[in-house]
C-alpha cells in the first residue's frame, strides 16, 4: 500500500510513499517526526477507509507567494489593498 489519502489543517492530499509535499502549517520543528490521520490507505479493491495512519517528516516552514486582495467601488472613490502571505510546512512521507 504505497497510496493514501491524508487530511490535515481542513485540506486532503493523495500521497505517496517518498513524495514531499507542502500543508498547512504544522506545530512541529524541523527534522521531526508527525503522525497523520489517513482516510484513505491503497487504491482500488485493496482500498481500507478510514484505517491507519502515515507518518512523515518535517523538512521545514516557510511562506508561499503575496497574494493580492483589492477591493473596489466604482464611482466611490473607495480602493483598499492588502496583501497576504500564507503559511506551509513542507513534509516528506516516510511510511505509509
Amino acid at each position: 500500500m504505497s497510496y493514501a489519502i491524508i487530511k490535515t489543517g481542513g485540506k486532503q492530499f493523495p500521497v505517496e510513499a517518498g513524495q514531499k509535499l507542502r500543508v498547512p502549517t504544522l506545530d512541529a520543528e524541523a527534522g521531526k517526526k508527525v503522525d497523520i490521520d489517513a482516510l484513505v490507505l491503497g487504491a482500488g479493491k485493496d482500498a481500507k477507509i478510514g484505517a491507519g495512519t502515515v507518518s512523515a517528516t518535517v523538512v521545514g516552514h516557510g511562506r508561499g507567494e503575496k497574494v493580492i486582495v483589492f477591493k473596489k467601488k466604482r464611482r466611490k472613490q473607495y480602493k483598499r489593498k492588502q496583501g497576504h502571505r500564507q503559511g506551509f510546512t513542507e513534509i516528506k512521507i516516510e511510511k505509509i
